[in-house]
């Protein structure tokens, strides 16, 4: 594996430059045991959910793309590398969700696995802490939405579809490459598009409602991917779908760039030049109500382009759809009474 520098760290007065060889980057994993609270209230209009719980920061799928990647800032740790090395479990993520869900506030809003990284990590084997933490909103009948790229999300599928069944559950893949050869090159450690396919039709047959956001949606290189891919999910039983365009916040930005020129050197300046075409002349917008979206002639085809699939295909027509997702009102506190007293 080849190094790959971090962006400096806005939050730091000082970087490394190295002289020679750089150390070779490892996986590290750091337990995070002062956690307060593990539901994140969501405050950005750009997102169909308001709360979502994050297990865990960082992600090793190394999706070079990922708009979380300056979180790790926050931590003093880089944007890069050490985003998809430096891996942080929150291991009293399910004692915290109890806790939170008996706090007389909380009222069985729709919970999203994850927001700020996947919740089906491969540290997820080991830790479990996205399973026990569904057990827990099995148990209060919490309605739950799942957004990753694993197919380690098959594993769970007696608690979802237990879920789906009492309350409220769906899982939405994020398959945004239809070739294993792109997808490889922009998210290298995720699992392949077909195993993500295999496992949405696992979940399907076992009557989880699920469905596909193509995501990122990154102009001039995956937009010609859209009709394929939403046919494939039609035929695993996906319902619903989504597109949303390739967000570069921050230092996400500089480090997609080079990985691009990398990976894919002969596509890298014509997607360049469509993002910016898409994006008003930039790379990126950050405001709130236009972050999500693009614009302009070439992105309105792409919009056009899903609309005609999508309708074509069957998708989005279901009543009470699961993205975003509105709660049945299922929820209630586990009593020793039972039933008698549920609220």
């Amino acid at each position: 594996m080849r190094y790959v520098d971090n962006p400096p760290n806005p939050w730091l007065s000082t970087s490394v430059e190295w002289t020679g060889e750089p150390p070779e980057s490892k996986v590290e994993v750091f337990e995070e045991t002062e956690t307060r609270r593990i539901i994140t209230h969501n405050r950005s209009p750009d997102v169909g959910f308001d709360y979502s719980v994050n297990c865990y920061r960082g992600c090793t799928h190394a999706c070079t793309y990922c708009f979380s990647r300056p979180t790790h800032e926050y931590l003093g740790y880089g944007a890069g590398t050490d985003f998809e090395t430096k891996i942080v479990a929150k291991v009293r993520a399910p004692e915290l969700l109890r806790e939170e869900f008996m706090r007389p506030g909380w009222r069985g809003d729709v919970l999203m696995f994850s927001f700020t990284s996947d919740p089906y990590l491969p540290l997820e084997n080991n830790y479990r802490l996205t399973r026990r933490c569904l057990e827990v909103c099995l148990e209060f009948r919490n309605p739950v939405g799942i957004v990753t790229k694993s197919a380690l999300v098959r594993r769970d599928a007696d608690v979802l579809a237990a879920l789906a069944r009492e309350s409220q559950a769906s899982v939405f893949f994020t398959i945004g490459f239809n070739d294993h050869e792109t997808a490889r090159a922009l998210e290298p450690h995720a699992p392949s598009p077909d195993s993500r396919f295999r496992a949405m039709a696992e979940l399907s047959a076992a009557g989880i409602p699920v469905g596909i956001g193509i995501a990122p949606l990154v102009p001039g290189l995956n937009d010609s991917h859209i009709p394929a891919l939403l046919k494939r999910a039609k035929e695993a039983g996906a319902r619903e779908a989504f597109i949303n365009i390739l967000r570069l916040p921050g230092s996400v930005a500089p480090y997609f760039e080079q990985r691009l020129r990398e990976r894919l050197p002969t596509k890298a300046e014509r997607v360049l030049a469509r993002l910016r075409e898409a994006k008003g002349g930039r790379l990126n917008i950050s405001e709130f109500g236009e972050r999500m979206r693009g614009s302009g002639e070439y992105w309105k085809m792409i919009e056009q382009s899903f609309r005609v699939h999508c309708e074509r295909l069957g998708f989005n027509r279901s009543e009470g759809r699961s993205y975003p997702g509105q709660p049945r009102s299922t929820f209630r506190r586990p009593t020793p009474q039972g039933a008698l007293f549920e609220v």
